[in-house]
């Protein structure tokens, strides 16, 4: 069996000896050029004129090229057609392209980028949320609502209630790897692009519109990213795009690269928002109404920033049961960098909105937030065997039948949570009531070291909202000799996603996972391809593969029926044998068998997520083919004289369905926790007041180290399997535990509110300075 296996990354060794291939490691012809960008030190404002006889002048400049001189299409942006490759006669960010340098190495391209005499006449630039809001600058003609029951007459009935605000930052992605392509021109003008990219079909798409072909004319290659995190899914069509054109138009290989500093100061972040709340409860912390405001800073284009504000919407509820809700969404348009795809890409910062207003409540009732939560969960559902439908329990609230539906705010019904068992058995295991007590008993007796423990549930949907993404294709061959070969549509950055789907062909054919072997993505032998994105890698292209090597197995089972008499259903794949009416030969001479009776060895194979329907304007349907859930108990502590604070622990039980590899699950969730801590507490996005970016480097802008990872850290699986009927019954594990870093925040909320009686109403990301403001506030 080598589905459900620990095994290892498949690229394991060559991450930790350095020998794996990213695409600045590839090797390049000697007539190379390398490219870079002119960028704009206005955010806002008209361009008078642009001297750039300096650049042409620049030692190893070949060419340098401006909107004008663009042959085709002049644009990457992923949706609206708003984002031009250059700017034309407007700037709209500090660090938008203006001019594009061919030069003969990275370092004289990049030099001679620095050269250019750019005549702008500045503008006032809409910068914050506040900015835009006063001047109405937005996306948008009128934000999005949804609604469900009445919250309005429920508020206005409601026994308490209570306002307020969370506001919360960006996220830079900081891959190890930073954005890099290199473009081949062919024979017939074609092109070979390799690119570090979680979209590989949309740079074929924007490649072949600026060079003037048919995407037939233009295959992308992607081996592997050093990290993407959403990063990757639409912020590399800039450099294949210059690539391409550079190429069309000398007839060399044309490479670019961005430095570290470029990259933060050209690309796109996560979404901050700011969320606002009213809502009505009563005396035991039942939520009985709520309304929210969602305002996002989306920046200068519309990149993705629809779908990620609705997606914060549709996270809005996270696991808790609102019968009467109004969630408000306004997509606002900035002179920033474009925010754009995040992990969780949107979800994290609806999640914290509603974890938010469970901890205030608690506060107000002097509750502990774990009750309110509870009491305030969808209700339970049974697992079913088997793949039906699961069975919705008896609720064990004592509420109306109106409440009784089960259903989201966008009313699809949840019937698979299993967040109650979870929160039972998270709440043991990590000894959360005792700990609790010693964190209460603690900050009693220590007046500058204050502590905090605080829980925070998941429940992620799974799927893309832009129903026609949710396909994926696969091309699988088996050898003569019993190798087999495949592709698929994903990427793999790291996850481990090759992995796990080396181990479901394998476990297809019955076969070891060495003899499967999983080459480059690849747009000219799988057509048509989604990012791998929304967690839905694993998801997606398991199940076009299966589907793929089915067809053979078939195909070699009918074969072998034939010769001894038998049913193919009969014929049986396993441990690397294949099993006939009593006689067994090993799978390499069972392929061997088939091709010289002249049976076709390869297959293509594909998959769509069924049951799926969405109306975004309504805020109504099926937007996910099922949830992923999970819970984490985080303990912090905080020193209240410098706001300088320490996870101390984190338990953590995450819901992977039955995992097709709990090492690469554990790893993920891990990862995801870390990366979701860092940035609800020390990753900070500063702009100054004329629209630059000042956190542009390592040495300005801090993700979580090692060290900074809790000394105390227990993972572990929830298996049960997924009952909705995916890869082996598994479930995504990309997104969902990237939330579970929301804990951390509370507990650093209950250490600022252990110095005082008020709220501390600590917001994100809660550095040093913000816990000392929120120590404050607590202070009153």
């Amino acid at each position: 069996m080598s589905v459900a296996k620990p095994l290892p990354h498949d690229a394991a060794l060559q991450h930790v000896t350095g020998t794996a291939r990213y695409v600045d490691d590839i090797p390049t012809p000697v007539n190379t050029l390398h490219l870079a960008f002119g960028l704009s030190d206005i955010a806002c404002g008209v361009i008078q004129s642009m001297d750039l006889d300096e650049v042409r002048a620049a030692p190893g400049v070949v060419a340098v090229l401006v909107a004008d001189d663009l042959p085709f299409a002049n644009d990457v942006s992923p949706s609206a057609h708003d984002e031009p490759l250059l700017a034309t006669n407007r700037v709209h960010y500090i660090g938008q392209p203006l001019f594009l340098v061919v030069a003969q190495s990275h370092l004289a391209a990049r030099k001679a980028a620095r050269l250019g005499q750019i005549e702008i006449t500045a503008e006032t630039p809409v910068l914050t949320i506040d900015d835009a809001l006063r001047v109405d600058s937005r996306f948008e003609d009128a934000p999005l609502v949804w609604t469900k029951g009445k919250p309005d007459q429920a508020l206005g009935t409601a026994p308490h209630r209570l306002q307020g605000q969370i506001d919360m930052g960006g996220q830079e992605h900081f891959y190890l790897e930073g954005q890099a392509a290199l473009a081949l021109p062919q024979e017939g003008g074609d092109m070979l692009v390799h690119s570090s990219t979680q979209h590989p079909t949309e740079i074929q798409h924007k490649v072949a519109d600026a060079i003037g072909k048919t995407m037939h004319a233009v295959r992308v290659e992607v081996r592997r990213m050093g990290g993407g995190f959403g990063g990757k899914e639409s912020q590399g069509n800039a450099l294949a795009v210059a690539c391409a054109i550079a190429a069309h138009a000398t007839g060399a290989p044309c490479k670019m690269r961005y430095d570290r500093d470029d990259d933060m100061m050209i690309t796109g972040k996560r979404h901050d928002f700011r969320i606002s709340y009213d809502v009505g409860f009563d005396d035991q912390g039942r939520i009985l109404a709520i309304d929210f405001t969602q305002l996002a800073r989306c920046g200068w284009a519309m990149d993705l920033s629809l779908p990620v504000a609705d997606r914060a919407m549709l996270h809005g509820d996270n696991a808790y049961l609102l019968a009467d809700i109004r969630i408000t969404s306004h997509r606002l348009k900035t002179h920033t960098q474009s925010a754009t795809a995040f992990r969780g890409f949107g979800g994290p910062q609806g999640v914290l909105g509603i974890e938010r207003v469970m901890d205030h409540v608690a506060h107000a009732l002097d509750l502990d937030p774990v009750v309110v939560r509870r009491i305030n969960f969808y209700a339970p559902a049974a697992s079913v065997d088997g793949g039906s439908a699961p069975r919705p329990l008896a609720s064990p609230r004592s509420l109306s039948s109106k409440m009784m539906d089960n259903s989201t705010p966008y009313h699809m019904p949840v019937t698979d949570f299993v967040l109650h068992e979870m929160t039972e058995a998270l709440l043991i295991t990590s000894d959360y009531e005792q700990r609790r007590k010693a964190v209460k008993d603690w900050n009693a007796t220590n007046p500058i070291l204050k502590k905090g423990i605080a829980y925070s549930p998941v429940k992620f949907g799974i799927s893309f909202t832009l129903s026609h993404l949710n396909q994926a294709g696969a091309l699988v061959h088996v050898y003569q000799d019993g190798s087999i070969h495949l592709n698929h549509g994903g990427t793999e950055m790291g996850q481990g996603l090759f992995q796990k789907i080396a181990q479901v062909a394998a476990h297809r054919f019955g076969v070891d996972v060495s003899l499967v072997k999983i080459t480059a993505t690849d747009t000219g032998k799988v057509p048509n391809t989604s990012a791998t994105a929304a967690s839905s890698g694993s998801d997606l292209n398991g199940m076009a593969v299966a589907d793929a090597c089915d067809k053979i197995k078939q195909r070699i089972a009918t074969c072998l029926a034939e010769v001894h008499n038998a049913s193919p259903q009969e014929v049986q794949f396993c441990d690397g044998q294949v099993l006939v009416e009593g006689t067994s030969i090993r799978f390499a001479e069972a392929a061997m068998f088939a091709y010289q009776n002249r049976v076709s060895l390869s297959a293509t194979g594909f998959y769509k997520t069924p049951d799926l329907s969405w109306d975004r304007t309504k805020g109504t349907g099926r937007p996910f083919f099922y949830f992923a859930q999970g819970a984490a108990v985080s303990e912090v502590v905080v020193d209240t004289l410098t706001g300088e604070n320490r996870i101390l622990r984190a338990d953590i039980l995450h819901d992977a369905g039955t995992s097709l590899n709990p090492a690469l699950d554990i790893g993920q969730i891990e990862g995801g926790y870390v990366q979701g801590a860092g940035w609800l507490t020390t990753e900070e996005l500063v702009w100054d007041d004329k629209g630059r970016l000042r956190t542009h480097a390592p040495a300005t802008y801090k993700i979580p180290a090692c060290s900074d990872r809790p000394d105390i850290f227990n993972v572990a699986l929830w298996d049960t399997p997924n009952p909705a009927q995916t890869i082996y019954r598994s479930k995504a594990v990309g997104e969902p535990p990237f939330m579970l870093g929301i804990s951390a925040h509370l507990a650093l909320s209950m250490a600022c509110g252990a110095c005082g009686p008020r709220y501390p109403n600590l917001q994100a990301p809660a550095t040093a300075q913000e816990v000392l403001q929120a120590i404050g506030r607590a202070h009153g």
